[in-house]
């Protein structure tokens, strides 16, 4: 099994940037959201149910699943995010640990969001959070997604508070705004975490 390092921070923090600099020095990402998003392709038995139970307007006019119509539903009902829960993740931690053990680079990138507040942090041999502020994220989310912000106020306040995930970091990579150093920080990293894999590696022999 590879050693594998994830990657988390809240909506807004920066995550892809930091995960394509790792891509960048030839190491393999395993994306959560992108794993999300294909367990509920058009056809899948996901989508089917999830048809079944929301009816058929939680579609787009090209059927496929209408993602920010499902996160009003689930934001707004605690019962139907249980539900919806229930049903994926299982699916994509099948997916992702299919991944993760086919990954030939020296560790793995696991890029999850929700790692701390689905309480996956023991499936990772190491932790790595990516800092920025609340107001830097809520900026951010707002340009990036067009959105307004009470709604992304309202994902914030779902997540892990910055401290509580700060409490859970092996390491810490900070991506504030105008920080022009993040290839160097992420090269140190990864050189540290190439020799982590290579002790694991030894002790598992």
């Amino acid at each position: 099994m590879a050693y594998i390092v994830a990657l988390t921070g809240g909506i807004g923090s920066g995550k892809t940037t930091i995960a394509n600099e790792f891509a960048k020095l030839g190491i393999e990402i395993v994306d959560a959201d992108i794993i999300a998003r294909q367990v509920v392709q058009p056809n899948t038995p996901a989508l089917g149910a999830i048809i079944s139970h929301f009816g058929p307007s939680i579609l787009s006019s090209d059927g496929s699943l209408n993602r920010e119509r499902l996160r009003q539903i689930i934001f707004s009902d605690d019962t139907e995010k249980k539900w919806l829960n229930a049903l994926l993740h299982p699916l994509i931690q099948q997916k992702t640990q299919n991944q993760l053990q086919k990954s030939n680079s020296a560790y793995v990138l696991w890029v999850v969001p929700l790692l701390i507040e689905n309480n996956l942090t023991h499936l990772a041999d190491r932790i790595l959070v990516v800092d920025v502020t609340p107001d830097e994220q809520l900026k951010r989310t707002i340009q990036r997604d067009n959105v307004s912000e009470e709604h992304v106020i309202s994902i914030l306040n779902a997540q892990s508070s910055r401290e509580k995930r700060l409490s859970y970091a092996d390491d810490v990579i900070t991506n504030h705004d105008g920080e022009l150093n993040i290839a160097d920080k992420v090269a140190k990293l990864h050189e540290n975490y190439i020799i982590l894999a290579q002790k694991k590696n030894r002790n598992s022999v």
